[in-house]
């Protein structure tokens, strides 16, 4: 079956010649054409268990930031009906305070996997979720007030946004019950958490893992500010830094791909070899990102494997570039991938939106490399520039850069 809301409808409707085997399509309202009213559909049924009712599993879709979203089937149970995941178990241990009254403020659409899971796990504790349909700035500073929200989760695009706004505007809103708040889905700028953590206290949780499930690493403020940079340790599959060259593990502090070993178990629909290039001979598993482990076993991540560019031999890793240019008080936002050139295979370009589109031009473009110069290797900055009025970022601020990339590479 389809079952759709009344603002999907006319994307639902595109669907019904391609779904020949679906036997029933609804709609969570009058109904409407071929689409039966969900809720005149259900007022005549029962409301008692079926005998072998069991809690189920999702089967998400990646946000395909890096290629064609792939379908996540997770293995299912048996488990009755309520019982919790292990989502919802780490969730609730880590950054949860249930003695008191939750409010979740989610300022991500839905059809993403944390903030759909997330907020179901805070539903299923009885808290209150206020859902934004698109994140803006101030926006989210005045629902916190308003709302007196508790927990949240965002992104590093999304702090970025809010600290380039104008001191009075981010002081005037009241942010003091927050009482934790959880960021993933790309590496956080070291200047940025700092800032963040300055504003809102040591009330910042990170983790790092994906829809796939496969692990889950975890950090609080206090731990990260003794290891700035680590998305923290592994409390769901156990982290193995892999050498790309030799297929051994990497000694510690060497970069490579990270794999998580012992984690729950999962499959890429319908695409076995998908699941197969995910998987190692050891059975470890990987979302694709490379990083490495220090000495207590924190782990830090580099950068996507699919981003990293090789220029004359040298590996380069486009995050170090973008966490740089994007405190730039003239950049709103970047990304930094590779272009072809004839003598090096590839050089480092930027594309950046910049604050006010009316600076854009080759007199900001050598600002800001000389700025990145300033503070990293030059080989590891952008040789050019172009600008954007508006970068392609995913609402719940992952960033789309091939569709950058794919400009700038003969098809």
């Amino acid at each position: 079956m389809l079952i759709t809301s009344p603002a999907q409808l006319g994307n639902a409707r595109q669907l019904e010649g391609h779904i020949p085997a679906c036997q029933h399509l609804f709609v969570c309202a009058e109904k409407d054409g071929d689409f039966q009213s969900l809720e005149d559909a259900m007022a005549g049924l029962p409301v008692t268990p079926i005998a072998d009712e069991c809690e189920g599993a999702d089967m998400l879709y990646s946000s395909g930031t890096t290629g064609k979203p792939k379908g996540i089937k997770p293995e299912l149970s048996c488990d009755p009906l309520g019982t919790p995941s292990p989502l919802f178990n780490l969730i609730s241990a880590m950054y949860m305070t249930p003695d008191e009254e939750m409010r979740y403020l989610s300022p991500a659409p839905l059809y993403h996997a944390a903030p759909l899971r997330y907020n179901m796990t805070f539903l299923r504790t009885g808290s209150t979720c206020i859902v934004m349909e698109k994140f803006d700035e101030e926006r989210y500073l005045q629902l916190v007030e308003q709302y007196r929200i508790t927990h949240s989760q965002l992104v590093p695009t999304m702090f970025i946004r809010m600290l380039k706004l104008p001191a009075a505007t981010r002081e005037k809103y009241d942010v003091s019950s927050l009482r934790g708040v959880i960021h993933a889905a790309a590496p956080c700028p070291i200047p940025v958490k700092e800032q963040m953590i300055e504003w809102w206290g040591p009330i910042i949780h990170e983790y790092y893992a994906g829809t796939e499930g496969m692990g889950f690493t975890t950090i609080s403020s206090p731990e990260w500010l003794t290891h700035k940079g680590s998305v923290g340790k592994a409390i769901l599959g156990e982290v193995r830094i892999v050498d790309d060259e030799t297929g051994e593990l990497a000694p510690v502090g060497e970069t490579g791909t990270i794999y998580f070993a012992n984690g729950l178990p999962f499959e890429y629909h319908n695409d076995p070899e998908k699941t197969r290039k995910a998987t190692n001979q050891q059975g470890w598993t990987t979302l694709g990102d490379v990083g490495y482990e220090d000495e207590e076993g924190y782990l830090y991540l580099t950068d996507r494997k699919a981003y990293m560019i090789i220029s004359g031999g040298v590996n380069i890793y486009p995050q170090e570039a973008e966490d740089t240019l994007v405190t730039h008080p003239k950049v709103a936002d970047v990304a930094v991938f590779g272009v072809p050139n004839d003598e090096f295979g590839e050089e480092v370009k930027a594309v950046v939106q910049p604050a006010d589109m009316s600076e854009a031009g080759p007199a900001l473009a050598e600002e800001l490399i000389t700025y990145c110069r300033s503070k990293l290797s030059s080989i590891k900055c952008p040789r050019s520039i172009d600008f954007e009025a508006e970068l392609p970022r995913h609402p719940t601020g992952k960033l789309y850069k091939r569709l950058l990339k794919d400009r700038y590479w003969p098809k």
